[in-house]
């Protein structure tokens, strides 16, 4: 394998690739934006920089020995960590052991398969475990670099950590003191999420989201997508390659975001209908465990709720999910929607993710966002009716 070049992000390279040559890149470095828009990406490359044995102005000379092996995922000094599931039936030092196995195996499919979407369903962290794997690598004598680089993707996922902040505490010893000329670059797409000293202890750098043709051309270039996929699929991604590839079919399923935008419609639509019944049976059909899945679905019903509002203020050139537009009107027009009491509503799509982070059983969650729904966005057209 070797990985695919960075797409866009000119100014964030450059100005990565100047402070190396000048001497001044920080140790510790926080790469924050949304999710999908290429931040792991980027540490790949800030880490291939800095094992790099000719390095320029433009960054890593792509050519000696040490790049080759950076672009395979493969330096002896490169070290990426990102979440995983929890692996079942371990504990103490057998999950230790465990999830570095685990980063093995997803090591060699990501090398077999480095195209692929940021979202798959699955419940991940970083666990405590992680960290002491971490520790005790940067405890070790680099091998061919100066220093040793890790990166830690989703570095957000280290504070749900089993009720308890342990597993980030650990990570900011590394990051106080770090071992020898050890370097570590973190990514999150939800910076606020982390412990602030873990915040203080980086410089932070900022990645945005692409433009919406950087993104249809790499689908269609790198991931083989037919012209039409791609440009519906980057309009959805909002600037994030990793969104765009989950919304792609794989075979004959829908991807996994299409398939989480469209649920998220019918809750909207329940939500949003005729008396109490679709509400209930809309969220009835969650399981009753796994809270922390619905985060994600959440940011589509806020994107659903932010359409209709643009529908109802005139503004529906603004709408994301261009293909609905015909049955947003039509929602609009059969409720009387006022964009206002959508502002409300989006508040209340807040307040549930809030309950979800913190594992209250999802049917309870669901039933409540209904309701609150409901009731914020009266059906203003019943209304005049009556009046």
């Amino acid at each position: 394998m070797k990985l695919h070049p960075v797409v866009g992000h000119q100014a964030v390279l450059k100005a990565i690739a100047h402070a190396h040559i000048a001497d001044s890149l920080p140790s510790s470095i926080l790469l924050h934006g949304p999710k999908g828009v290429g931040k792991q990406r980027i540490a790949l490359w800030m880490a291939q920089l800095l094992v790099c044995e000719e390095p320029t102005a433009e960054g890593p000379c792509q050519a000696c020995r040490s790049c080759r092996m950076a672009l395979g995922v493969e330096h002896p000094d490169l070290h990426w960590y990102f979440p995983l599931p929890r692996p079942k039936g371990a504990s103490g030092d057998r999950l230790v052991s465990a999830l570095e196995d685990a980063r093995v195996r997803a090591l060699a499919e990501h090398r077999a398969e480095p195209v692929r979407a940021s979202h798959d369903g699955e419940l991940r962290g970083l666990y405590l475990g992680v960290v002491k794997n971490i520790r005790a690598r940067a405890l070790l004598r680099p091998t061919m670099a100066k220093g040793q680089i890790f990166i830690v993707g989703n570095a957000e996922l280290l504070v749900p950590q089993e009720s308890s902040p342990e597993a980030a505490n650990a990570l900011l010893k590394l990051l106080e003191e770090p071992p020898g000329a050890s370097r570590f670059i973190l990514t999150s797409s939800e910076p606020g999420r982390l412990l602030a000293t873990i915040r203080s202890r980086t410089v932070a750098l900022h990645v945005p989201p692409l433009a919406t043709d950087q993104v249809e051309t790499f689908l269609m270039d790198a991931a083989s997508v037919e012209p039409g996929e791609a440009r519906w699929a980057a309009q959805l991604s909002q600037g994030s390659i990793g969104r765009a590839l989950g919304f792609l079919p794989d075979g004959d399923k829908k991807g996994p975001l299409e398939a989480l935008r469209r649920r998220a419609y019918t809750l909207v639509e329940a939500a949003l209908s005729e008396g109490s019944a679709a509400g209930y049976s809309a969220a009835a059909s969650y399981r009753p465990t796994q809270a922390r899945k619905l985060i994600d679905l959440f940011a589509f019903v806020e994107a659903w709720l932010r359409d209709l509002a643009a529908v109802a203020s005139g503004a529906g050139e603004h709408v994301l999910n261009r293909d609905a537009s015909a049955s947003l009107e039509q929602m609009v027009k059969r409720r009387g929607i006022a964009a206002a009491d959508l502002t409300l509503a989006l508040s209340a799509v807040e307040d549930a993710r809030e309950l979800a982070r913190g594992n209250v059983n999802p049917q309870l969650v669901m039933s409540g966002l209904i309701r609150t729904i409901q009731r914020r966005v009266p059906p203003r057209a019943h209304l005049e009716r009556v009046r």
